[in-house]
């Protein structure tokens, strides 16, 4: 007979989403001398996953809204963003459109860099947040991460998916310095 968990942070949705979020959250904490293709490759089968796994995250009510945290520090988001930026190199920067801002009919400057260290700080910090392991914490990151979802990173990985797939499957990847080597930058 097998005891029900009545703790909605301790849930299997929930418990997935931090699996997904911490494999994210240590892939580019652990860059290293990856290439362009490593990392798109990655990106590619993680990204749909964490949509789908934040889809499936529980709305949670908060009863101690003061023990929500952010972790991740403006230096900490600024290395990573210089990292992957220097990665990309001219391939970086893309055009979208995006339903979040006033006019949704015109094209937008993006970046993988940006979106990918803005997708890592909410992942990071739903992390750090919940391994506080207090229930107060627990239900903030669930929270949180639930929120930011809708309204945060979910648009990032939705953004950033279209130009991740042209880089990798374009039919003359071949052609592209991009693909070759980081010292053709």
């Amino acid at each position: 007979m097998s005891k029900e968990i009545t703790d909605i942070t301790l849930k299997k949705p929930v418990l997935e989403m931090l699996t997904v979020a911490n494999e994210y959250c240590y892939y580019f904490e652990h860059l290293g001398k990856k290439t362009h293709t490593e990392i798109l490759e990655f990106v590619s089968r993680i990204g749909p996953l964490l949509y789908l796994k934040g889809s499936l995250v529980p709305d949670v009510e908060v009863e101690n809204p003061e023990a929500n945290e952010r972790f991740v520090t403006p230096e900490e988001w600024e290395n990573l963003f210089y990292s992957l930026r220097e990665t990309f190199g001219k391939y970086d920067e893309f055009w979208i459109i995006d339903p979040q801002y006033i006019n949704e009919n015109e094209p937008l400057k993006a970046s993988l860099s940006e979106n990918l260290t803005d997708i890592y700080q909410d992942m990071k910090d739903f992390v750090l947040l919940y391994q506080r392991n207090t229930y107060a914490a627990r239900q903030n990151a669930v929270k949180e991460i639930r929120k930011l979802y809708a309204t945060h990173w979910g648009y990032r990985i939705t953004n950033i998916m279209a130009k991740v797939h042209h880089l990798l499957y374009e039919e003359d990847t071949d052609t592209l310095p991009f693909m070759h080597t980081l010292d053709t930058f």
